[in-house]
């Protein structure tokens, strides 16, 4: 089985107190209740900065142009109790858009300090990998769950470089 082609983008400003990132509660499916980055499937016929524009717009009501985002990197999840969960995610930065980020269906959108992530509120993996995209570093994850679906057994990472530069 192919792991599913997903996407992940994180908005950043600049705030009162120092640099923000825009994450959001899910609000329903995989992954609800959890604090999660802005992100989804890329469909068929779409490209990885296509699919981030349209889940941007789709799941916190602002435009990104595909000019603005930033490619920060790779992580690919591995689900050994559940193969069929396996994802293949590209993750991008975005400093422009237009909106103001506002509540949809599936996500209620949330600034969190870049220094203060709520990590006891996400996926185990985020903290292995979010702050280092964030801060610029370039990346490829793997990171291995644990049977349990939630805790992390394992996180490779490697560094990671635009293959069209």
């Amino acid at each position: 089985m192919t792991a599913a082609h997903v996407t992940l983008c994180f908005l950043l400003r600049d705030g009162a107190e120092g640099e923000q990132v825009l994450l959001g509660t899910k609000k329903t499916g995989f992954g609800r209740g959890k604090v999660v980055g802005v992100g989804g499937h890329v469909e068929p016929g779409e490209t990885a900065p296509e699919a981030a524009c349209r889940e941007v717009m789709e799941e916190a009501n602002v435009l990104v142009r595909t000019q603005d985002l930033i490619p920060a990197g790779t992580v690919d999840f591995v689900f050994p109790a559940r193969p069929d969960w396996d994802m293949a995610t590209t993750v991008f930065l975005a400093r422009a858009w237009e909106g103001e980020p506002s509540e949809s269906d599936e996500i209620a959108p949330e600034w969190f300090p870049v220094a203060q992530l709520p990590v006891e509120r996400m996926w185990a993996d985020a903290e292995h990998w979010l702050p280092a995209m964030i801060s610029g570093r370039r990346i490829a994850v793997r990171v291995a769950l644990a049977a349990d679906n939630e805790n992390v057994a394992d996180v490779r990472t490697l560094e990671w470089v635009d293959p069209k530069l």
